[in-house]
């Protein structure tokens, strides 16, 4: 059994609402999490989708630890949002943190098609480099990739070396490191989200 799937899963927004998003928490966090960072993209046209993690964690170990440690945690996690991606249509995939890493790692490695992806403070798994997808599903797909400078957790070279997969997978990329020393999401990043969303609302 995987026990992810077993978690509650928050849903909020119109169900009828033009767009659907994934929203997936970081390490320590619950669903009501992205809720409240939701809340500063303003009023949108979308309905959200929450799964909660198993033990408030998708994995144990930090995602630049070799991925042997963090099996067989990470399949599992990355089986769960699978299976919840595939329950639902054009979804937007939006992470924050260990979220975010997550999300980053399924597109580049179990690729599919989304509407686009939304991922603050995050990328690929594991220490050693990845080799982009090279099928269709990626391409022409928008991605926001937002990070701080000098964030504690994540490296921004991480950030950045993750951007290069999705732009050689063919997604659109709009990446932004912005200065810092704390493990946040700024104000900028949330309008960029926000605008994104409201663009593919409009399709």
């Amino acid at each position: 059994m995987n026990p992810h799937l077993d978690e509650r899963v928050l849903t909020w927004g119109p169900p009828e609402a033009a767009v659907t998003v994934l929203a997936v928490h970081g390490r320590g966090q619950e669903p009501e999490f992205m809720r409240e960072l939701a809340t500063r993209f303003g009023p949108l046209p979308a309905r959200f989708v929450a799964p909660a993690a198993a033990g408030g964690s998708w994995y144990p170990l930090p995602f630049l630890q070799p991925l042997s440690g963090n099996q067989p945690h990470l399949d599992e996690s990355l089986a769960a949002i699978e299976a919840r991606v595939d329950a639902l249509s054009d979804v937007v995939l939006f992470g924050f943190s260990q979220g975010a890493c997550l999300l980053a790692h399924l597109l580049l490695t179990r690729p599919r098609r989304v509407a686009a992806a939304v991922l603050f403070t995050g990328g690929f798994i594991g220490p050693d480099p990845i080799k982009p997808p090279t099928g269709a599903e990626l391409d022409g797909v928008p991605v926001v990739l937002r990070s701080i400078e000098d964030d504690p957790w994540v490296p921004a070279h991480r950030v950045v070396e993750t951007g290069r997969l999705f732009e050689a997978a063919g997604a659109r990329l709009d990446l932004k490191i912005e200065p810092g020393t704390e493990h946040i999401v700024t104000d900028e990043a949330c309008a960029a989200a926000a605008d994104l969303i409201r663009r593919l609302a409009q399709l």
